[in-house]
């Protein structure tokens, strides 16, 4: 089956997401399956970035004034587009990290309600973070997953209780690709008076979200992945009746409601997204994101997951006719964009695959993950597939 031939009438769509390969050089000399982790770079960055050097050369300070300044709201905007968030409800930020090092600044750790929640199978710089705020006062449960691909809901939503203030989780698992049950999590959270922070950066670009219909109080990620836009660029969404609430701690001028006042003192903090920013923006990574952004919206992410769940489902069929291990739900409602195949000797099978320009990576109790975009032909899941076949048939004859 060929991305040119898809079932269920879906022809004209994919060969129309299939004309968008010119504007990512890197397909042209690479198999490129791993947007999970770096999205292809679109053609367009190299003028978005020569703007910002003419830009800076002839304009100079008065770059701030005349489109720098602004910049930070515009592509928050933009990120917002994809996933429903309502205009100036989006700050961004330079990694995911620093989002939650935004959130957490927002509340006491000193009272009973200090408790946060959340799975063993959250991103580790996250669970780091979170870790780490024991020392502030708060009381880190992590609930325990039995097979390493799904997070047991049920348990995580007993453990969420009167005395839990923040409940930090995956949308989408980057080791599984497994679909975190939000809406369950969100519901039960704000039942006890809890708030949800929800981490978007394996599905925002790939699987659909929409801040509003979750009702969820915190989503964080970046664009540098499936946004294909490129690291230093983060987005941080507080619902808006509850961000006119919050003043947080880890804060900046560029959170400050007149920040060229250059005020004496405390923060008067502005009524916009800005109110969640802190230092002076990270301008070039802001250009160099829009011409992802422009791509995706174009596209739209429902076409993007109509054709991801049809490619992924291909990528464990083939798995599966080898007898290769999948670390990645079954069902295809529970599953993003990415499959996890744990072969025999799969780090140095990964490791031969880079060497043949089929790019993918691998990770601990995961195997080498194949993350197909919307820019991929099924030619190319074939050839990275018959590529891992040979180079297994070829490690056969050496250790004989």
């Amino acid at each position: 089956m060929s991305a040119e031939s898809p079932k269920n009438g879906s022809k004209a769509p994919e060969k129309d997401l299939l004309s968008y390969r010119s504007e990512f050089p890197i397909l042209d000399r690479t198999t490129y399956l791993i947007s999970n982790s770096l999205g292809a770079m679109p053609r367009g960055v190299y003028d978005a970035l020569k703007g910002y050097a003419d830009t800076w050369a002839t304009r100079g300070v008065r770059s701030w004034q005349e489109r720098w300044w602004m910049l930070a709201a515009e592509v928050g905007d933009e990120i917002g587009l994809l996933m429903n968030a309502p205009k100036d409800s989006v700050s961004t930020h330079q990694n995911v990290t620093t989002c939650q090092q935004v959130v957490a600044s927002c509340f006491d750790f000193s009272g009973k309600r200090n408790k946060i929640v959340y799975d063993d199978l959250n991103f580790p710089s996250v669970m780091y973070f979170w870790e780490a705020q024991q020392r502030n006062g708060a009381r880190v449960h992590m609930v325990k997953t039995d097979d390493g691909i799904h997070v047991p809901t049920e348990r995580l939503l007993d453990a969420i209780d009167e005395t839990t203030l923040l409940v930090p989780i995956s949308h989408v698992i980057f080791r599984s690709s497994y679909i975190n049950g939000a809406n369950a999590i969100i519901e039960k959270a704000h039942k006890v008076g809890a708030l949800v922070v929800l981490d978007t950066f394996q599905s925002l670009g790939t699987v659909p979200v929409d801040v509003q219909a979750l009702n969820v109080d915190f989503t964080c990620g970046g664009v540098l992945k499936w946004l294909c836009g490129g690291p230093g660029v983060a987005y941080l969404y507080v619902r808006p009746d509850l961000a006119k609430k919050l003043e947080p701690k880890f804060t900046g001028w560029f959170a400050h409601a007149d920040s060229m006042a250059f005020a004496v003192g405390p923060t008067t903090y502005a009524d916009t997204a800005y109110r969640f920013m802190n230092g002076t923006t990270h301008i070039p990574a802001l250009e160099a994101c829009r011409p992802g952004l422009k791509i995706l919206n174009e596209v739209g992410i429902e076409r993007i997951r109509e054709k991801s769940k049809r490619q992924v489902a291909y990528l464990i069929s083939l798995a599966d006719k080898h007898g290769w291990r999948v670390n990645t739900p079954r069902d295809p409602e529970k599953r993003g964009g990415t499959v996890s195949i744990d072969m025999p000797d799969s780090y140095e099978v990964s490791q031969e695959l880079l060497k043949r320009e089929i790019l993918i990576d691998w990770r601990p109790k995961a195997g080498v993950r194949f993350a197909p975009h919307f820019y991929n032909t099924d030619q190319e899941i074939e050839t990275a597939i018959n590529a891992v076949e040979e180079i297994l048939s070829e490690r056969s004859v050496l250790a004989k």
